[in-house]
């Protein structure tokens, strides 16, 4: 079995933008992956450019080797956009080999861990109403961990205007009145987006009781590791950090000092599944679990949730699709692809990553880069969004 061609389709889904990868053999066999660096598919596109002649001719089976030389194979190695290059077209060898052997790709990974993976559940909102109402609905209807995406600065004239100590004194008062009328036994995470200093954070956690969220996600940019060390001796909730790391590197330092309780591993930018699990074991060796980045499409979840199935240490998979979100598995581009059952994805015995995406439907489309919104303080000076 030889590669024979690597095919990248940038494509929009919902509202946003995803990148799909396509390797053939000269087999019957492909297989699918997917990029996870959203809003930068094009770079992402000539990156491939660049690794398709060096995989070309090669056995699509030799995963280890490949991946090897697709990083190691420049003076420049690594960064967001190689290593989502990379990620994507790993995911899709295992969905090869999978294929080929007739097993799903988790069986490649060791075997299953698990009958079903666990999600939580992502709830954006932009006033108090929408707070409580979607928090509500999402326990309603049978969650037990729900994940807080504040943006109440879209409930404003100018949404592009976000003044951190503003937000942090009105969100903690919300989610305080969040936290009454949930009870105990909900699970309540927070992502503040790096949208915060240090001490920002600090001011946050402190206007609110203990025991009010139990985990605090990426609240300040995550370049230096020392940086989030000193914010880890100042407040006593868990962090959830590591979504846009692109290598087992950049979480080593995080997963090493502990800086991290829970790794926000993202299969489609780190490196792809062969990175991954190294990331899963480095974190098991520290007793840190995974909870993995998901906010793009099938193919994402997919990778993931075979990752998860073979790992000892996991906590929660991102699921986007609940609540307000805007769909990203729409099955015009993904006829086949993993069933959402409740707040779970069973572990099923499809072979490879049992994904299939509809090729013919997406020659059919133009594809235009979508960008992520402009924030700014006051002063004009800009931040995270």
């Amino acid at each position: 079995m030889k590669i024979k061609a690597v095919k990248a389709y940038p494509i929009n889904v919902g509202s946003g933008s995803q990148l799909v990868v396509k390797v053939e053999t000269n087999t019957n066999i492909y297989g699918w992956g997917a990029s996870g660096l959203s809003g930068r598919e094009l770079a992402v596109v000539g990156a491939i450019e660049h690794f398709r002649p060096l995989i070309i001719g090669r056995d699509p089976r030799q995963i280890g080797a490949i991946w090897q030389d697709l990083y190691r194979g420049q003076y420049f190695e690594g960064g967001r956009v190689l290593t989502a290059a990379i990620s994507a077209i790993d995911i899709a060898l295992h969905d090869i080999k999978g294929k080929a052997f007739g097993v799903p790709v988790y069986d490649l990974l060791g075997g299953k861990q698990r009958n079903y993976v666990p999600c939580f559940a992502s709830v954006r909102f932009a006033t108090f109403d929408e707070l409580i109402e979607r928090s509500k609905k999402m326990v309603n209807e049978g969650w037990d961990m729900i994940r807080l995406a504040p943006a109440e600065f879209e409930d404003q004239i100018d949404i592009s205007r976000f003044e951190p100590r503003e937000s942090i004194s009105k969100i903690a008062d919300w989610v305080t009145k969040l936290r009454q009328e949930v009870g105990t036994k909900v699970t309540i995470g927070i992502d503040y987006h790096s949208r915060l200093s240090a001490a920002e954070t600090y001011s946050f956690m402190q206007r609110m009781p203990a025991g009010t969220i139990d985990f605090i996600e990426e609240p300040i940019r995550d370049e230096n590791p020392e940086a989030y060390e000193n914010l880890r001796k100042m407040i006593d909730v868990p962090f959830a950090i590591g979504e846009e790391f692109a290598s087992k590197w950049q979480f080593l330092p995080f997963l090493e000092r502990n800086i991290t309780q829970y790794a926000r591993i993202d299969v489609c930018n780190v490196g792809g599944i062969t990175e991954a699990m190294k990331v899963a074991s480095l974190a098991e060796a520290h007793y840190i679990d995974l909870m993995p980045h998901n906010p793009l499409g099938p193919l994402c979840t997919a990778a993931t949730i075979h990752v998860a199935a073979a790992s000892p240490n996991f906590s929660w998979l991102e699921e986007v699709n609940t609540g307000a979100h805007v769909s990203t598995n729409d099955p015009k581009f993904y006829p086949v692809q993993p069933k959402l059952d409740g707040n779970r994805y069973a572990v099923t015995e499809t072979p490879g990553l049992g994904v299939e995406v509809d090729e013919d439907y997406i020659l059919k489309q133009t594809f235009k880069p979508v960008e992520i919104p402009r924030l700014k303080k006051n002063d004009g000076s800009f931040t995270n969004w």
